[in-house]
């Protein structure tokens, strides 16, 4: 399995209702869809970000599966799920990956490029 089969897009909002700039906290969500371009069932085990905002901040998050899921997806299927995060600035980054598993039982990574988490219009 090569992790070229597996695609992984995503959508970001920022949730201003949810803010509070005075009080360095801005809050965004992102949508992901993992597709799998693969001839076989493959299933998401856990996964694994790094965040960091305009002052260098890192966080990491890891744990088992998604939004409390672990989900299996047959070759040619795609799942979706929403979260979110808090960021001390207004800009920042996320990215990291999925530990999946393939049908044999061979493990490996998917890598979530990074992506931007920004107020609208703070870049031009």
């Amino acid at each position: 399995m090569t992790v070229s089969n597996i695609q992984i897009d995503v959508k970001t909002q920022y949730l201003a209702a949810q803010s509070n700039a005075d009080a360095g906290q801005y809050v965004f969500s992102y949508t992901i869809t993992i597709t799998n371009q693969s001839s076989q069932l493959v299933q998401l085990l856990a996964r694994e970000w790094r965040i960091t905002d305009a002052d260098n901040k890192i966080t990491r998050v890891a744990g088992d599966g998604v939004v409390g899921q672990q989900p299996k997806l047959k070759a040619g299927e795609s799942f979706s799920y929403t979260s979110g995060t808090v960021l001390a600035t207004p800009i920042g980054t996320m990215e990291g990956h999925y530990l999946m598993i393939d049908e044999q039982g061979s493990q490996f990574k998917a890598p979530i490029p990074s992506f931007r988490l920004a107020i609208p219009n703070i870049i031009h």
